[in-house]
């Protein structure tokens, strides 16, 4: 069809949530080594116009609300035409990954996001 297969969004989004992180200086992997996993509860999109195969696209990413036990992350995707073609949203918990509670966002991590704190964080990838 030409087109990007739905089901493959949700990887994009889980890549540059990621990215992030990264951006911010603490890895995924440095998160869940310290006991931290970050399940998704809730997954919104609204297609504006089809990504296409072979097509560079770029993914914005931000955190717009400081997190308490959930994270939010929204998205804006764009074709090489700058384009908006998609947005999104998604909503995680941090769960302790040794009691399987719902714990509140860890101390570490809240710094890291306060210290990088502007009106919303964000990334493009």
């Amino acid at each position: 069809m030409k087109y990007v297969y739905y089901g493959n969004y949700a990887e994009y989004f889980e890549v540059a949530r990621v990215e992030l992180f990264r951006t911010l200086g603490l890895s995924y992997d440095e998160i869940e080594k310290r006991g931290i996993w970050l399940p998704v509860s809730e997954y919104r999109i609204k297609y504006l116009k089809p990504a296409l195969y072979d097509q560079n696209l770029e993914i914005h990413t931000y955190i717009k609300k400081i997190p308490g036990v959930k994270i939010e992350f929204d998205y804006e995707i764009f074709n090489e035409d700058k384009q908006k073609i998609t947005e999104a949203s998604t909503t995680l918990f941090f769960l302790d990954s040794k009691t399987n509670k719902v714990v509140k966002c860890p101390d570490y991590l809240m710094k890291v996001i306060e210290e990088n704190w502007k009106e919303d964080i964000s990334s493009k990838k």
